[in-house]
């Protein structure tokens, strides 16, 4: 009964299926086929077209020392290690942004290269030079070489006009292979991804990006570029989904000041601040945690002349909101100084707008440089006065009065608890304003504490 059964299921499956086949043959039969390109739907191909030729490899050559030990000639008679050199090679990508051949690119890509190779997407070399870099942004700048024909290159789009979800093409030369092609969404607009460079402000894509993007084209569907590829987060060294370009907001100031023989200068607001906690968002009256909170307006700032004050709470400069330290340093650092800006605050639980005239950082007091020596702690370190334009120098998020350590000799003893960027704030107990007091601090007698600014927290080291 039961193989009847299964034979009578078979065979109305057998049936049901047959008289589908014929009851829809004739109308999937008469569907034509595609016969062009044009009868596809959605195909990037007419956009790579156009905007792959700006793409370019970049090869690189390091030229570095090493030590090498010769063999023994006889025992116990070494040779003594001898210098040798080595090539190193590295690769990249790079995006043409002039007819003229200017090239931008990440800065890591082209770091201590003695020579600068370029290959175009129709496999044609050039030589490139170096025409700046920008270590803290992460960017740098070529000019090809050697040839006076107008390439092919891509428009900037303003990066605050994406938005989350927008389809985006990646472009570059992950692992050594020619020109890739990859494609995703923007994934989040504002993110921060620690470490990777001092503007910590970044598009953040799902289209895959490798070893050797880096430098590479992050474009849009008008065909315009709207990043350059710069980290990816990895446990693998992979692609998992998470890739980050730096905005094209900050490239295009890069052009602009990097191609007149000047540097990225972040403005400076002259007030110092700190991130609104949910806490804080309760007893100030907002909704929502939100803004930066001004905890100190310097006198004679840029911030204390438009009328900031104390407990205000700035949320947003031109039409973009402000949620953080790296979202106001990044929206800073696509302005000039000199340049009038509204700047949104909130104020007793009031919303209202005032007008900050911004200004280059001023070194005030002067650096007054000097390296530490001597039986004592902080011996190896080279410390200097804080100012806000050291403070914008090294990227750091505020200043206070105190001695910066802004190198720190391999094998030093200060090596073991300070490093660069740290600020010192006192010994034994005493408060350290400035390069000069630092000094006397320490030839006074036995330091038994140094007291240390770093990340916003204050830290003391014990020594016996």
């Amino acid at each position: 009964m039961i193989r009847r059964a299964m034979r009578q299921a078979v065979l109305a499956a057998v049936v049901i299926g047959c008289g589908a086949a014929t009851a829809y043959s004739p109308t999937v039969l008469a569907q034509p086929l595609p016969s062009s390109r044009t009868d596809l739907a959605y195909s990037y191909a007419p956009l790579v077209k156009r905007v792959s030729p700006a793409v370019v490899n970049i090869y690189t050559t390091t030229t570095a020392r090493v030590q090498r030990r010769l063999p023994f000639p006889f025992p116990g008679m070494p040779f003594p290690p001898q210098a040798g050199e080595r090539l190193q090679n590295s690769l990249g990508s790079g995006v043409l942004v002039k007819p003229d051949g200017l090239i931008v690119t990440n800065a890591h890509v082209v770091r201590g290269a003695d020579e600068i190779r370029v290959v175009l997407a129709d496999r044609r070399e050039f030589e490139a030079k170096l025409i700046t870099q920008d270590e803290r942004f992460d960017l740098a700048l070529l000019r090809i070489e050697g040839s006076d024909e107008k390439f092919p290159y891509l428009d900037l789009r303003d990066s605050d006009s994406i938005e989350v979800g927008d389809v985006v093409l990646a472009i570059g030369n992950p692992f050594g292979l020619n020109q890739t092609v990859t494609s995703g969404i923007i994934s989040a607009v504002a993110r921060s991804a620690g470490g990777v460079n001092d503007s910590n402000f970044f598009l953040q894509t799902d289209a895959a990006i490798n070893p050797g993007n880096s430098g590479g084209a992050l474009v849009s569907l008008d065909g315009r570029l709207i990043g350059i590829n710069t980290a990816i987060y990895s446990q693998s060294g992979g692609s998992v989904g998470i890739g980050f370009a730096t905005p094209s907001n900050i490239v295009e100031r890069m052009i602009s000041t990097g191609t007149q023989g000047g540097r990225i200068v972040r403005p400076w607001l002259g007030v110092s601040m700190q991130r609104v906690t949910p806490d804080l968002a309760t007893g100030l009256g907002l909704a929502r945690p939100a803004g930066l909170i001004v905890k100190e307006v310097f006198p004679d700032g840029p911030g204390a002349a438009a009328g900031l004050k104390r407990n205000d709470v700035i949320i947003g400069i031109r039409e973009q909101i402000i949620d953080d330290e790296a979202g106001l340093r990044f929206r800073l650092s696509t302005l000039n100084v000199d340049v009038a800006v509204p700047v949104r605050i909130v104020r007793g639980g009031k919303e209202m707008v005032v007008t900050v005239k911004l200004a280059a950082p001023p070194e005030n007091p002067p650096r007054d440089k000097s390296q530490l020596e001597g039986r004592q702690p902080l011996s190896g370190a080279t410390v200097v006065n804080m100012s806000p334009a050291v403070a914008e120098e090294m990227g750091l998020a505020e200043w206070r009065p105190g001695a910066v350590v802004i190198e720190v000799k391999p094998g030093a003893y200060a090596g073991r608890f300070v490093r660069q960027g740290d600020l010192i704030l006192g010994i034994n107990g005493q408060d350290v304003k400035n390069v000069d007091e630092l000094k006397k601090r320490l030839a006074a007698g036995p330091v038994s504490s140094v007291s240390i600014g770093r990340d916003g927290m204050v830290s003391t080291v014990q020594f016996r």
